[in-house]
């Protein structure tokens, strides 16, 4: 199975939790990746905090599964504590 990952305010709320269930199941053949509507740019802390150990995907407020079907990457599971995000792309202001 291909696991998505949400990093703000899904890791975050509990990196210890996550740490283990990303070492289980990867443990148990699964691949973890993180999902972020951040951007590449946005995005620096995410991946030096994941390493080579969980890929990141940043959409740049694109919806999630359109995003990463178009990049052939299909999800099995989404965790993510936003679900509204996974379809609808995000207005972005700075």
């Amino acid at each position: 199975m291909r696991i998505s990952l949400d990093y703000d305010f899904t890791y975050t709320q509990d990196p210890e939790l996550w740490d283990e269930f990303i070492a289980s199941a990867k443990k148990r053949g699964h691949e973890v990746v993180c999902v972020t509507m951040r951007s590449r740019d946005e995005a620096q802390e995410i991946i030096d905090k994941f390493g080579d150990d969980v890929p990141v995907h940043c959409t740049n407020r694109i919806a999630k599964v359109p995003f990463m079907n178009h990049m052939g990457i299909p999800i099995n599971i989404w965790i993510d504590d936003s679900p509204e995000w996974l379809l609808n792309n995000a207005l972005y202001e700075r």
